[in-house]
């Protein structure tokens, strides 16, 4: 799923933040089960929820974490530079292999050849299956085919190996928030928002759907 950055215009088009760089779907605390039929595909939203609170005897910081510390901060004023690395560091599986079907992918979509991407994609999430990127970068091609069933289960997948990852929680809140679930599209931005403070789509977007969830609990 391609979610957020310059790599993520989320219109209807716009699941592609974090593949290809079109951004994807992170911390996601849902109420409850959201349940939906979309495309002949079910949707079902389990709870989400990650502790992501310090340990004074944690190992150091990770780059990636250290980005993403840099980024939550509110006067930030390189922050689409420290979104684009963020990007790079998750792209990074740890396999020369690996990384190459992810880029191949990645390329089949932008070239719109989705059937292409989902069999590169396919094939990065069975040998890399503890690879968060590979489900995100597969959900925003199921997403792209019309198929939110698949796209919701791999978003999902992607959130419990990345509890963090900014673009996939935005993804769902897109996908959610098309399929009318107001509430729970709005933590889901609410969650991403957290992580990542700087993109205006989701300031909007959490703007848009307070209204909404406001006026239903009224």
């Amino acid at each position: 799923m391609t979610l957020i950055c310059k790599h993520l215009n989320f219109t209807a088009t716009a699941f592609v933040l974090a593949v290809g760089y079109s951004m994807p779907l992170g911390a996601v605390l849902l109420s409850g089960p959201v349940a939906a039929q979309e495309s002949g595909d079910a949707i079902v939203v389990a709870p989400l929820g990650a502790d992501l609170g310090s340990d004074p005897q944690a190992e150091p910081q990770s780059e990636v974490e250290r980005l993403l510390s840099e980024l939550a901060k509110a006067d930030q004023p390189g922050w689409q530079q420290i979104e684009d690395a963020v990007w790079r560091e998750w792209s990074k599986s740890g396999s020369a292999t690996m990384d190459l079907l992810l880029s191949r992918g990645r390329e089949a979509m932008d070239a719109g050849d989705i059937e292409g991407a989902l069999a590169h994609f396919t094939a990065l999430t069975d040998h890399a299956p503890e690879f968060a990127e590979a489900w995100n970068a597969r959900a925003t091609a199921f997403f792209r085919a019309g198929r939110y069933g698949p796209a919701m289960a791999d978003i999902r997948r992607a959130i419990a190996l990345n509890p963090q990852h900014f673009g996939a929680l935005t993804g769902l809140g897109f996908i959610l928030e098309e399929l009318g679930q107001d509430a729970a599209a709005f933590e889901a931005f609410r969650a991403a928002g957290a992580i990542h403070p700087h993109r205006e789509d989701i300031h909007d977007a959490i703007e848009r759907l307070d209204k909404r969830v406001m006026g239903q609990s009224i």
